[in-house]
């Protein structure tokens, strides 16, 4: 039993960081089981304090809401026995013929695993490129629909990420219950025709519309991509996969501008919805041809059905089945999130400090194109340039944060006092930068200044943009640690509603105060978020004892 309990905590960890990377939460069987915990009882407690621990999960403090470093104190609280290790002798349970067997995906050949990463990760790229590619070409789009209502001219980019907001509650748990690859396909071709309507649309209603189910089916990969790769590639080996696959939501906002500037001066604004179409078609078809299941538990199943046609053998079962009904998973997929948006003050302040800022890069893709054609004369082709600072700026703060986040988190790990909260102290200083890039930018545009130094300004927005949304994802794992991924989706929820309906005033918020102090207001409020992270560095703790939501 000793031996038992000395090698759960890193059995642990590799569950929850799995189950994190794809999308749902630690209690739901993945390729190598799910959590369950049984609490001892300490010689101080009474049989009914045990008994009311037994019923009831506390997701901000206590044992499973600890930090991922915080395993030893797990191991004296409570033993923690991932379900595929129950039972793997018994007759009636299914699972892998070897160590080597083919079927798991852990075994494919690397040209096999690598050539699926490299699709997940290009299709990843293609939806969160095709959410501002049109910016340049919507002055072209309100032409066509013959409309001056200048909400709609915000409203047009951002009602892609409000698909964001809902159409993964829904791909989450169906991937759970049939796997990735019927999902893969399914949003990828709905994807496509949602992006064909879109460029076919004949008014602003009917383009609304489509676009909003672009985004509901573009957000699939950000959903699946993870766990995809978490499928294949073992853990040790899992880092470069996963940097190229973020790359898409990081980059892909920003590429997409200057590719859709200059296609809609050559061909005009329909051409960049045929763009992503005749793209995302690729990429169908060849997900089609080349793209097997990678998701073990569904695997699995498939072979029990297979086996117990063959063997009349009712009795059989998945080693990874999780007995979980439909119900259950929806339940887990939307209930929890919200749950925790509204009873956890830790989950509500991290999201709303992201989500204003993610709204600040929807307010700047939704008027660039009209700043740099009004003010500095630039063709449409040229006006997707002006999205290179916020693209160059992220990029840095992605490097910067993967640097000096990771080796401040290495120092108190080696000193055996990590907290969750150790993660901010890069986001507390790199928030300073938003603020800077508002005011500079607004100023450098309200003074005609060179449109380099308006441009440079934006740099440091999209440095401060990443150096704060990074830390706080991040921070949301290592707090709710069994229970990540529904924070993270209460997050990802919250931040697109934001970023789809702030921006519809951005156009009156500039026609009334100028650009100078329009984007003056969006820094001030963004200095009154600065203290956040300084907050919960000295208080997190105490607050997530004190706060708390449970199941």
């Amino acid at each position: 039993m000793a031996e038992h309990l000395e090698r759960q905590p890193s059995r642990r960890e590799e569950i929850i960081e799995l189950a994190t990377e794809e999308r749902h939460d630690a209690d739901i069987p993945t390729n190598i089981g799910s959590i369950r915990t049984i609490h001892t009882r300490k010689p101080t407690e009474s049989a009914e304090s045990s008994t009311l621990k037994l019923g009831e999960k506390d997701i901000e403090k206590g044992p499973i809401a600890s930090s991922l470093s915080s395993s030893k104190r797990d191991a004296e609280d409570e033993e923690v026995i991932p379900e595929d290790e129950e039972g793997i002798n018994e007759p009636n349970i299914v699972t892998w013929d070897s160590p080597t067997d083919p079927e798991n995906p852990m075994n494919w050949t690397l040209k096999k695993k690598w050539g699926t990463v490299a699709l997940v990760s290009v299709i990843t790229f293609l939806t969160p490129l095709a959410s501002s590619m049109f910016a340049p070409g919507v002055p072209d789009v309100m032409h066509t629909f013959h409309s001056t209502n200048d909400m709609l001219t915000g409203f047009m980019v951002s009602v892609y990420v409000l698909g964001f907001a809902f159409g993964p509650l829904i791909v989450a748990p169906l991937s759970e219950m049939y796997g990735r690859l019927p999902l893969y396909h399914t949003c990828n071709v709905l994807f496509t025709v949602f992006t064909i309507a879109a460029a076919v649309s004949t008014n602003m209603t009917m383009f609304i519309f489509f676009r909003f189910f672009m985004g509901c089916f573009g957000g699939a990969p950000n959903v699946l991509g993870g766990g995809t790769i978490a499928d294949l590639i073992s853990r040790e080996q899992r880092g470069t996969a996963m940097a190229v696959w973020m790359m898409g939501p990081t980059l892909g906002p920003c590429v997409g501008p200057i590719i859709g500037g200059f296609l809609t001066g050559a061909k005009g604004w329909r051409w960049n919805f045929w763009f992503v179409a005749i793209c995302s078609g690729a990429c169908t078809v060849m997900l089609a041809v080349l793209m097997k299941e990678t998701s073990a538990p569904v695997i699995l199943a498939r072979k029990t059905k297979r086996l117990i046609k063959e063997t009349g053998n009712t009795k059989l079962r998945s080693k990874l089945d999780n007995g979980l009904s439909p119900r259950d998973l929806f339940l887990f997929s939307i209930i929890r999130p919200t749950k925790m948006l509204t009873r956890s003050l830790i989950c509500f302040l991290i999201s709303l400090y992201i989500s204003i800022i993610y709204a600040y890069l929807y307010i700047l893709f939704t008027t660039f194109t009209a700043v740099f054609t009004t003010r500095y004369h630039f063709s449409s082709g040229a006006a997707g340039l002006s999205f290179l600072g916020l693209g160059l700026g992220s990029v840095l703060g992605q490097f910067v944060f993967t640097h000096f986040g990771n080796r401040t988190v290495r120092k108190h790990m080696e000193k055996g006092d990590f907290r969750p909260e150790h993660r901010l102290w890069i986001m507390a200083f790199g928030g300073l930068a938003l603020p800077v890039g508002l005011f500079w930018y607004g100023w450098a545009v309200e003074g005609d200044a060179h449109w380099i130094v308006g441009i440079v300004g934006t740099g440091f927005v999209g440095f401060g943009m990443m150096m704060s949304f990074m830390p706080a994802s991040t921070y949301l794992v290592d707090v709710f640690t069994v229970y990540a991924a529904s924070a993270m989706a209460a997050n990802t929820v919250m931040r697109s509603l934001f970023a789809a309906l702030i921006p519809l005033s951005s156009q009156k918020m500039y026609a009334a105060l100028g650009y100078g102090w329009g984007n003056s207001l969006l820094g001030f409020v963004s200095l009154l978020l600065i203290p956040i992270p300084f907050l919960f560095i000295r208080y997190g703790e105490r607050i997530r004892k004190r706060n708390t939501v449970k199941f």
